[in-house]
C-alpha cells in the first residue's frame, strides 16, 4: 500500500517542476474539451452504480486526466458543466492560500494591556485581539494563559476585553443553512474563534448508581450542565434523542430523558446555543480554571490605541490547518482561511502603510487596516484565479469558500486545472498531503474498503456532500504507473445514493492499464 510519502517520492525533479510551472501557468484544456456535449462513454461500473441509485447519468459530470500537462484525457463527461461542488470547494480555498500565503503562514492572537503588571497583578484591562486563527482551541488557549502567568499576570484588576474587529461580518444565523444550529459544522467564522464555539459532552455510565455522569469541556462561565442523567436498559440506537437534551436556556443544559447503558462511554460535540457569548464564557472559564483571577467582566470591545503587548499566541502553520480543512472538511476553519485571503491587498491596490517584511512573504501584502469581509475574499481569489489560470479557464463562483453553500459553483475542468497546477507547485506536496487517503484517512477512509480495491492507499481526495450533492476530486496512482487527476460530481435530489458511482470512478482510474 502506498501512503502520503509516495507522493513526495513521485514529485518531479526541480528543473522539470520549474518547466511545468511555466507551462501550466497558461495551460488550458484543448479546444475540443470546451464542447458542451456529454463526451466519452462512462465506465460500465459507473453506469451500473448510477442505475442502482436511480439517478440519471445526466446528473453526473466527470473528468479524468493525467497530471502530465502533455497527456491526453482518459475520460470526459459533461466536464464543462457548472456544478455545486459542496465541500470540494475547499480545494480552491486551500490551494489559493498555499499559493498566496505559503505553507508556513501563521495567524496571531495578541494579548495587550493598558495597565501595569506588578507582583502577579495586572492593574488595568487585558485585551485579547483575535487575528483569525482557525484553530484557537483549548490546548493553545491554556498555553497562552500559562505564558501570561509566567510573565506575572495572575490577577486581573480590570476587565478582559475581547476584540473581534479584524473580521467585519454581518450577523450569521448558524441554523440558516439547514436548520441545524447546534451542529458544530454550522459554527460561524470569527476573528476570535474560540474552540469552534462548541461544547463536548461526555457521557460515562455509572451502573452501580444507575446514572451516566456528564463531563463537559471547556468550562463555560455562567453555564450549568446537569451532572448526571438516569440510565436505561434500551438499545443504544438514537441515544442523543433518548437523553432529551434541552438547549433552550443559554445558562443551562438539561437532560429530561435517559442514557442507554449499552452505549458505554460516548461524546457529543454540540455548538453552544448562544454563540455570540461563547468566547467570553469560555475564556473566562478557562482563565479561572488555570488558577487566574479577575475582578471585572469578560466582555466584547475594541482595543484602544495606547496599549502594550504582553504576549503573542502564534497559530499552527497553514500546512497543518488545511489538513483539518481538507481531511475532515472543517467548514468554519475553511471560512477563516478564506476570510484571511480577503486581507491581502489586490495587486492593483497600493499599500504604503505596510510594515517592512522579508521579501516574498505573505505579510508584505497584508493590509492591517482592512478588516476581513467575504466580498473582499471573493475579489482576491477571483483575481488570483485569473492570474493563475488565465481568462480562458472560467473560475469558480464563490460564496464563503467552504462549500457550505447553495450558491457556489465550479466546473470539473476548472478543478482539474487547479489540481494539475498544484501537483507541480513548489509547495504542492503540503497541499496534496492535506487530502484524505482512500480507505485510510479522513473523510475518504470509508472509501475503497474492499480487499481487492485498487484505489485503497493510492488515491488522495477531497470528498463533498450536501443534501443534493455528492462529489470527489483529487489524485489517483494507477496500475499503469501514471498519476491522474480525478474529478466527479453528482447534482441531483438523490445524489447521496449515487456516491458508489464516484467510488467506481476512483476504482476504474486506479485500475487503468497501459
Amino acid at each position: 500500500m502506498r501512503d502520503a510519502d509516495s507522493f513526495r517520492r513521485w514529485t518531479a525533479p526541480r528543473w522539470l517542476r520549474g518547466l511545468a510551472l511555466g507551462l501550466l501557468a497558461g495551460w488550458t484544456l484543448p479546444a475540443c474539451a470546451q464542447l458542451a456535449g456529454r463526451g466519452d462513454p462512462l465506465p460500465p461500473l459507473v453506469m451500473a452504480a448510477m442505475s442502482r441509485a436511480q439517478v440519471p447519468v445526466s446528473a453526473l459530470s466527470a473528468l479524468v486526466i493525467s497530471v502530465d500537462p502533455d497527456a491526453h484525457e482518459r475520460l470526459r463527461y459533461r466536464a464543462s458543466t457548472s456544478v455545486n461542488p459542496a465541500s470540494v470547494m475547499k480545494l480552491v480555498t486551500t490551494y489559493a492560500a498555499i499559493d498566496m500565503l505559503g505553507s508556513d503562514f501563521t495567524w496571531n492572537t495578541r494579548f495587550y494591556t493598558d495597565g501595569t503588571v506588578e507582583n502577579g497583578v495586572l492593574r488595568g484591562n487585558l485585551y485579547v485581539r483575535g487575528g483569525g486563527d482557525p484553530k484557537f482551541v483549548l490546548e493553545r488557549i491554556q498555553e497562552a494563559y500559562q505564558a501570561l502567568q509566567a510573565k506575572g499576570v495572575r490577577v486581573i484588576l480590570g476587565d478582559m476585553v475581547l476584540d473581534h474587529s479584524a473580521f467585519e461580518l454581518p450577523h450569521i444565523d448558524p441554523g440558516a443553512f439547514d436548520g441545524e444550529a447546534l451542529r458544530p459544522y454550522n459554527a460561524t467564522p470569527d476573528a476570535l474563534l474560540v474552540n469552534f464555539k462548541s461544547v463536548i459532552l461526555t457521557f460515562q455510565p455509572d451502573v452501580a448508581n444507575g446514572v451516566a455522569r456528564v463531563i463537559s469541556e471547556p468550562p463555560l462561565a455562567g453555564l450549568a450542565i446537569d451532572a448526571t442523567v438516569p440510565l436505561s436498559r434500551t438499545a443504544c440506537g438514537d441515544w442523543r434523542g433518548a437523553v432529551l437534551a434541552r438547549f433552550d436556556d443559554p445558562d443551562r443544559i438539561r437532560f429530561e430523558g435517559r442514557y442507554p447503558q449499552s452505549c458505554g462511554e460516548l461524546k457529543w460535540p454540540v455548538a453552544y446555543q448562544q454563540p455570540a457569548s461563547y468566547a467570553a464564557r469560555a475564556l473566562e472559564g478557562l482563565w479561572r480554571a488555570s488558577g487566574g483571577a479577575i475582578t471585572g467582566q469578560v466582555r466584547d470591545g475594541e482595543m484602544p490605541r495606547e496599549v502594550q503587548l504582553l504576549h503573542e499566541a502564534r497559530s499552527l502553520p497553514l500546512s497543518n490547518v488545511i489538513v483539518d480543512v481538507n481531511q475532515w472538511s472543517n467548514n468554519v476553519m475553511a471560512q477563516q482561511v478564506f476570510l484571511t485571503l480577503g486581507q491581502l491587498a489586490p495587486p492593483q491596490v497600493a499599500t504604503p502603510t505596510l510594515a517592512v517584511v522579508a521579501p516574498g512573504s505573505a505579510a508584505d501584502r497584508l493590509v492591517p487596516s482592512r478588516p476581513a469581509r467575504f466580498e473582499y475574499s471573493r475579489e482576491v481569489v477571483t483575481d488570483w484565479w485569473k492570474r493563475t489560470f488565465g481568462p480562458r479557464m472560467p473560475g469558480p463562483v464563490l460564496d464563503n469558500g467552504s462549500g457550505l453553500s447553495r450558491d457556489e459553483r465550479i466546473t470539473p475542468e476548472a478543478l482539474a486545472a487547479l489540481l494539475r497546477h498544484a501537483a507541480r507547485h513548489p509547495q504542492g506536496v503540503e497541499f496534496v498531503q492535506s487530502l484524505s487517503i482512500a480507505g485510510v484517512s479522513g473523510t475518504a477512509s470509508r472509501l475503497a474498503r474492499g480487499g481487492q480495491s485498487a484505489a485503497r492507499g493510492n488515491a488522495w481526495v477531497k470528498t463533498g456532500t450536501l443534501r443534493d450533492v455528492t462529489g470527489i476530486a483529487g489524485y489517483v496512482n494507477a496500475a499503469n504507473g501514471a498519476r491522474y487527476v480525478v474529478v466527479g460530481f453528482v447534482n441531483h435530489p438523490n445524489a447521496p445514493a449515487a456516491r458508489p458511482a464516484l467510488d467506481a470512478l476512483l476504482e476504474w482510474t486506479a485500475s487503468l492499464p497501459d
